[in-house]
């Protein structure tokens, strides 16, 4: 498996996703945007809207239209540069769809049972339904449809990683023919997890989350909404132990981070004093990515155009993987 050490030679593929079901957080940031932006620089970099993933749980379409183009939004003012890697809609590449139903056919029931992300999805309330039942089938799919290397990845989609190699398997072994590539999965994990304002991981689905462009008022109420134990200012804490202080690791260069954590175990240094630390460093950190959104949020048109271009030079790319799977499995297009 690739670790954060190594580099990608040889002009490896690498690809990564991101579902489109809400505003973007920090933890999304910290634990795969960021990840993907300095990796488009390393390899030939696929990066997808899963859209078709968002189905799984949410079923209104005029807020897919609109987190499908926020999404681009974000990324694009973070800095990811579309003549640098191919950055498109899932919704897009039509072979990937085509490739899902071909490794469904070959995929164990039991295999599907297996995965842990079905089980705690559920648990939170999510609609036990066939699409997200399946859904290590279509992300197996969005993987081995471009050939795909290196798949970055949080630690909570190894599994899935595991799933997508064995598929590409069986369907090699029933055909005989190295017809797919098997992908390593890329965890960096220092940043696997990002705590949320409740101390769990940060998520959507518990409302626990700081956006990556929130300002002003709405920035302070949530990173003032951090919850903290009753250790008294005087008294000296464990930064160890603090999910602000955990945040503050992601902004914070080493000597400021170093700092303030020699201020948390002197003592006299409260929660508060830490919070408004860590307000600050949000705040300059996506300064300059705020302001970039807000002037490509005005021309909506330039981001479906790039969105458009990343499509075809995804759907060119799918579609020589796929042409010899339809010879192999006799599946023929009459058109």
């Amino acid at each position: 498996m690739e670790t954060e050490q190594q580099t990608l030679t040889d002009r490896k593929t690498i690809l990564s996703g991101i579902t489109p079901s809400g505003r973007l957080h920090i933890g999304n940031y910290f634990g795969a945007m960021k990840q993907h932006i300095e990796l488009q620089q390393q390899g030939d970099a696929y990066f997808f809207i899963a859209n078709y993933h968002a189905l799984t749980s949410r079923h209104n379409g005029e807020l897919m239209r609109r987190h499908t183009l926020d999404i681009a939004l974000d990324y694009l003012a973070l800095g990811l540069d579309y003549t640098k890697c191919t950055f498109f809609a899932q919704s897009d590449v039509p072979q990937v769809t085509e490739l899902a139903w071909i490794l469904g056919s070959l995929c164990p029931v039991s295999l599907m049972e297996k995965a842990v992300s079905y089980k705690d999805k559920v648990a939170q309330g999510l609609s036990a339904n066939i699409g997200l039942f399946t859904y290590p089938v279509l992300q197996a799919a969005d993987i081995l449809i471009y050939h795909a290397d290196v798949v970055p990845v949080g630690a909570d989609q190894k599994q899935h990683i595991e799933i997508t190699r064995d598929l590409a398997v069986k369907l090699n072994l029933a055909y005989n023919r190295e017809l797919l590539r098997l992908p390593e999965a890329r965890i960096i994990k220092a940043v696997a997890t990002v705590p949320g304002t409740d101390g769990r991981k940060m998520s959507k689905s518990y409302n626990n989350t700081i956006g990556i462009f929130d300002e002003g008022k709405e920035l302070k109420k949530r990173v003032m909404s951090i919850e903290t134990d009753s250790t008294p200012l005087e008294n000296p804490k464990n930064p160890e132990n603090c999910n602000v202080f955990a945040l503050i690791s992601l902004f914070a260069s080493d000597a400021d981070r170093n700092e303030i954590a020699r201020l948390y175990r002197e003592g006299g240094y409260g929660y508060g004093h830490a919070k408004k630390a860590l307000l600050d460093m949000v705040d300059a950190y996506f300064a300059k990515a705020r302001d970039e959104r807000k002037i490509l949020s005005q021309n909506e048109d330039e981001v479906h155009r790039i969105l458009r271009l990343g499509g075809e030079k995804a759907r060119e790319r799918a579609e020589s993987v796929m042409k010899p799977i339809r010879e192999a499995t006799g599946i023929v297009r009459h058109f």
